[in-house]
């Protein structure tokens, strides 16, 4: 396996070491496919996984941040040690701050223009509150890093991309999280994010309601009336498209979707339950509305599963390879305005 000094550089971090995020990236190392990869986490946790699953593993090569690969054989590794013995499916309090330094050196080094894009393996929300981190997910974390004031998240299924307005909050609270403002920003994110990532001139974007069957004439509710269709009136005017308040129960169906480029929905479970029917296993989580390229698994840690062999790589590696599209499609590598020439 050799690294290519010209090619990309992608940010791999593990997130739950006692989940399955060290499984897949030993399983995606030991077949070749992070030749262009640097992997962030625990070097000792990593050899114990690939021993406990039986799969060789490349030579570790230790860098530190902004370290290029170059053309060297090996696996790329910036150590991340965790402070506590990790025992696969068994959560450990003591380990949550390694996996958000994990992030924190992911994030610190595309911004800095040390990698192109940054893929996260799946981290458990609980533990890290637990150990007396505040986090709410990996989307927040990395706007709050970056700076960035309205992340999107978007999930893809080959070509079903399902956004979302309101992320994770409990469902009592969405109704009042969409507001106006908030529509406004995350829908000119969206459109602005497939122009300028994805090559798409002119996206015609499908908005969902928030009530059933669009809030039926104002029977069923009344924010399509009074926020959603005024929002999306106003952004039309401005020349997006944007075609809604659709009722999400038929929002999905092959026809509706036919000719659509993506579907922007209110609330986490109005969406992603149809995506992840569509492609679990093998869908991607995206961060639009970032300076820089974030992809994800559509999964989470699987506690049941670390250390089994039991677990397929679909989504890291659709994760990883869009990721990589994304990067050359944009024309130009994160943060390279900050690298030396």
């Amino acid at each position: 396996m050799t690294m290519d000094a010209g090619g990309l550089r992608i940010a791999l971090s593990t997130g739950e070491p006692s989940g399955i995020g060290p499984d897949l990236a030993v399983m995606l190392a030991a077949r070749g496919a992070l030749a262009d990869t640097v992997v962030i986490g625990d070097p000792e946790v990593l050899t114990a996984r690939a021993r406990q699953l039986g799969v060789t593993l490349p030579p570790i090569r230790r860098v530190a941040a902004g370290h290029d690969p170059g053309a060297h054989d090996g696996l790329a590794v910036l150590p991340v040690p965790v402070a506590e013995a990790v025992t696969p499916g068994r959560l450990d309090p003591g380990n949550a701050p390694a996996v958000v330094e994990m992030l924190r050196v992911a994030c610190d080094g595309a911004v800095a223009g040390d990698f192109d894009a940054i893929v996260t393996a799946p981290v458990h929300k609980g533990v890290i509150n637990e150990a007396g981190v505040r986090f709410t997910g990996h989307t927040e974390y990395f706007a709050e890093r970056t700076g960035a004031a309205v992340p999107v998240m978007m999930l893809t299924a080959g070509s079903l991309r399902v956004a979302l307005v309101t992320t994770h909050l409990p469902l009592r609270e969405v109704a009042d999280a969409v507001t106006a403002g908030r529509l406004e920003q995350v829908a000119r994110v969206l459109a602005r994010d497939l122009r300028t990532k994805y090559g798409l001139d002119r996206p015609r974007i499908l908005v969902s309601g928030l009530n059933p069957h669009a809030g039926e004439g104002g029977h069923l509710g009344h924010e399509e009336q009074t926020i959603i269709t005024p929002v999306l009136e106003s952004l039309r005017r401005e020349g997006l498209d944007l075609r809604g308040p659709l009722p999400a129960d038929t929002l999905f169906t092959p026809d509706a979707l036919a000719g659509a480029d993506a579907v922007l929905t209110m609330y986490h479970d109005q969406g992603l339950p149809v995506l992840k029917h569509a492609g679990f296993g093998s869908a991607v989580n995206v961060t639009l509305g970032l300076p820089i390229i974030r992809t994800s698994v559509d999964h989470g840690t699987a506690l049941d599963r670390a250390g089994t062999g039991e677990v397929h790589t679909g989504s890291l590696d659709a994760a990883l390879a869009l990721a990589r599209e994304l990067v050359r499609r944009s024309g130009t590598r994160t943060g390279s305005a900050a690298r030396p020439s």
